[in-house]
């Protein structure tokens, strides 16, 4: 297959893309000589080509449950965990059901281009039902798709009975990621110990971790700093997230200063979730009301890997989401005040590149000769204009195969007098 004339991220010109198999064999210069050979020749025109994008941060177990038993009517998040333990109650779900809902949100993922995930599943469940349907999907969607699972205990580890044992069970069950939200513990006291053992036992199973950590207003939830220093001091920064951090948008400035340096010396990444958190904070302010985001735009000026997420799709904690990230892009830079040009410009880092590092998936990620032909092509000629146009994806590519096709809607303008206006 050759792509021709394609408009690679970031880059200048335009370039021809060579692939045989699995693989980018060649990557040319448009006007270089295209080998006739190859059976497939897609003409791009000029339409921007990007490694696929990855989602750091989804509930697959949670996906399309929204409503039952009933709705979040405060939408907060200390609700949605109450609607969702209720749920657990009365609807005995099966794993086929589960299996259902999680393929039909990661039908919708990939038709926008997703082709890594990170998901959690709540384990505080004696059953483990989530989490064993979550660990089929994951070996049988892998043609397609690349998933990663986070043992996470959405009522907590020390707060629900035997939460640290179904934490470990888990990752011995085969979960790739150690979870944990020390901001549900009772105490400060349980929040430190869980975050310490979610650590631990990362350490001991050589696995990941990614902590919900101070998703809440209040400017004393500080766990960030526990993680980091945990972090640091085990040597295992680069392989440990904090996903939400909201309360960081509380902080003083002194405080902050203070945690950056260390934030910074421990490698740690981070996940804003801009769609979600806008929906769940501030709910406790009355006027003005924070915006619930962390300090993005401050964490990347420190060259702080930060990453954009979707978090939900139609659950207890968010009602709305059907798996595009260039919205949530869209979103953040607002909420973000990153709407500079050259934010914007850059901003599909955050969706890309930016969570390929956090979910460490580096090493074999990106648009490079000998890596495996896995790529989007989407509807526009420039970083910009995807952003401002929230322009669709054309061609999901995947191990050299289009696994995704969308042929973009046509607009045609009825009024003669106002199409002459610009033919003139």
């Amino acid at each position: 297959m050759i792509l021709k004339s394609a408009k690679l991220y970031g880059q200048e010109g335009l370039w021809n893309i060579e692939i045989k198999g699995e693989q980018i064999v060649n990557l040319l210069p448009a006007d270089d000589f295209i080998d006739s050979s190859h059976e497939k020749v897609i003409d791009l025109a000029g339409k921007l080509v990007l490694p696929p994008f990855v989602e750091p941060h989804i509930h697959l177990d949670y996906v399309l449950t929204a409503g039952t038993p009933r709705w979040n009517q405060s939408g907060t998040l200390f609700e949605g965990i109450q609607c969702w333990s209720e749920r657990k109650l009365v609807v005995k779900e099966t794993k086929e059901d589960i299996k259902r809902r999680a393929l039909k949100a990661i039908e919708m993922q990939m038709k926008h281009g997703i082709q890594h995930v990170r998901t959690h599943v709540d384990i505080t469940d004696p059953s483990l039902i989530g989490l064993e349907a979550l660990l089929e999907i994951r070996e049988e969607i892998k043609p397609w798709m690349d998933i990663q699972i986070v043992a996470f205990p959405q009522e907590g580890i020390y707060a629900y009975p035997k939460g640290d044992e179904l934490l470990e069970e888990a990752l011995k069950m085969g979960a790739d990621v150690v979870g944990g939200i020390p901001h549900y513990e009772f105490t400060r006291e349980d929040g430190v110990q869980s975050v310490k053992k979610s650590l631990e036992l990362a350490y001991k199973y050589g696995k990941m971790v990614d902590i919900h950590c101070d998703e809440i207003d209040d400017e004393q939830s500080r766990f960030v700093e526990v993680v980091a220093a945990e972090a640091y001091k085990l040597g295992m920064g680069e392989l440990v997230t904090a996903s939400h951090t909201t309360a960081m948008g509380s902080y003083n400035d002194a405080y902050t200063y203070k945690l950056f340096k260390l934030l910074k010396q421990s490698k740690i990444n981070f996940v804003a979730l801009p769609k979600a958190n806008l929906h769940l904070q501030g709910r406790f302010d009355s006027y003005p009301k924070r915006r619930g985001l962390t300090r993005v735009k401050e964490l990347l000026e420190s060259d702080i890997n930060v990453c954009f997420g979707l978090d939900s799709i139609m659950d207890p904690w968010y009602p709305l989401g059907d798996g595009n990230l260039i919205r949530v892009v869209e979103m953040g830079l607002h909420a973000c005040h990153m709407t500079g040009y050259n934010d914007i410009v850059t901003a599909l880092n955050l969706i890309t590149s930016n969570g390929a590092k956090t979910l460490n998936i580096e090493e074999n990620y990106g648009i490079k000769k000998g890596n495996k032909a896995n790529l989007v092509v989407i509807n526009t000629e420039s970083e910009y204009e995807a952003v401002r146009c929230q322009s669709p994806v054309l061609y999901s590519i995947r191990n050299g195969e289009v696994i995704v096709e969308t042929k973009p809607a046509e607009t045609k303008m009825n009024i003669p007098e106002f199409s002459k206006q610009f033919s003139e």
